[in-house]
């Protein structure tokens, strides 16, 4: 708005002396023409000036509102410039603390994507490792030898941690030639236990993986008649009469085997009863391992029944004879008293007759006093 009016006030500036210019011209041209007498000519000149003055005032007018408008529009401009100036540094204060909040909450982000990124690393490194122990443990499932030799690992770490050291054997070669894989010392009755930790595991594997009703019909035959065959080769092999128990453990090294024969092969646990084989899975067999245990410490108690009689015999001797020590502690304590109470006695006695000495002599001091 200041610079329109500063354009309009030279505009009109401009006009003012147009036409100042055009009176004098025209002025010149009639003298030159001799139109206009002396008086006329100065009566025009007179107007003339008059307006000359008149448009001097208003140029004057005018440059004072130009000079008014320009200290205004420098004046607004300041102002409009501090305006402008203190909402930029608001501006910037305000985006450059938002900037410095974003680059923390950004380096907190990447701080904690670093982390994850790093647990996520090590369970890709975990997974890796548990992909190739899989990968192991297939292979060794998949060798008979490497997965008779892992469920005798498996049940040998069980008994370990389940009986005394000295109540089992690795590897018991008995009478008949057979080699055990445990054999575990229990005392007669039932007598010793042999614990088989070999078991097939082909069609149980088939059955599994069974794709259709006929698959799975020769898988469950297969397997069967697999544990049939082993339930009667352990009967036959580890039990032996007169030098084992009755009975032998057949370990499987799978909870899932277990729960399937349980489940859909529920004759074939009966006949393994019939045959005395008792079928356990690693849970249940560190169940009755901590019942073997348990008699194996009742038969140490009676085997040592002797012992702890000859030792109780002792003890009650020692406490009999402490008890008399005692009595006679108690004795002497008891004469010590009246020995003490006849100490009191004769000392009250003495201090009496100490007490009339000092009366006689102070008698005789008083006498001789007198005199």
């Amino acid at each position: 708005m200041g610079e329109f009016d500063i354009t309009i006030s030279i505009e009109l500036i401009l006009i003012l002396n147009l036409l100042v210019l055009g009176s004098l011209f025209f002025y010149f041209k009639y003298m030159k023409n001799g139109k206009y007498s002396g008086s006329n000519l100065t009566e025009k000149l007179v107007i003339i000036q008059n307006q000359i003055d008149k448009m001097s005032n208003t140029q004057q007018q005018i440059q004072g509102q130009i000079k008014t408008a320009g200290e205004l529009h420098v004046t607004g401009q300041n102002n409009i410039n501090t305006i402008v100036s203190d909402r930029l540094n608001k501006v910037e204060k305000a985006v450059s603390e938002s900037l410095n909040t974003n680059l923390l909450k950004t380096g907190q982000y990447l701080t904690e994507i670093q982390e994850r990124l790093s647990v996520i690393d090590k369970a890709q490194s975990n997974i890796e490792k548990l992909s190739g122990n899989v990968l192991g443990l297939q292979e060794i499932l998949a060798n008979k030898q490497a997965r008779g030799a892992f469920g005798e690992i498996q049940l040998l770490d069980i008994v370990k941690k389940s009986l005394p050291p000295d109540s089992f054997e690795t590897q018991y070669v008995l009478s008949n030639k057979k080699r055990a894989d445990f054999l575990i010392k229990v005392p007669n009755p039932p007598g010793p236990i042999v614990i088989d930790s070999k078991f097939p595991l082909e069609a149980y594997n088939r059955l599994t993986k069974s794709k259709n009703e006929t698959e799975k019909s020769a898988a469950e035959r297969a397997f069967r008649t697999d544990v049939k065959a082993h339930i009667l080769d352990i009967s036959e092999k580890y039990i032996v009469q007169g030098e084992t128990a009755d009975g032998a453990l057949m370990f499987l090294p799978s909870e899932a085997i277990y729960a399937e024969l349980h489940a859909n092969f529920t004759d074939l646990i009966r006949e393994s009863f019939s045959f005395k084989v008792w079928i356990v899975s690693p849970t249940t067999c560190m169940a009755t391992l901590n019942t073997v245990r348990a008699i194996l410490k009742d038969a140490r108690l009676k085997e040592h029944a002797d012992k702890i009689r000859i030792e109780l015999e002792y003890l009650q001797k020692d406490s009999k004879r402490l008890e008399d020590r005692a009595n006679n502690l108690h004795k002497h304590f008891n004469l010590a008293a009246r020995d003490l109470e006849e100490i009191k006695i004769s000392s009250s006695k003495i201090a009496r007759r100490s007490g009339k000495f000092e009366q006689i002599e102070f008698d005789e001091i008083k006498k001789e006093v007198d005199s």
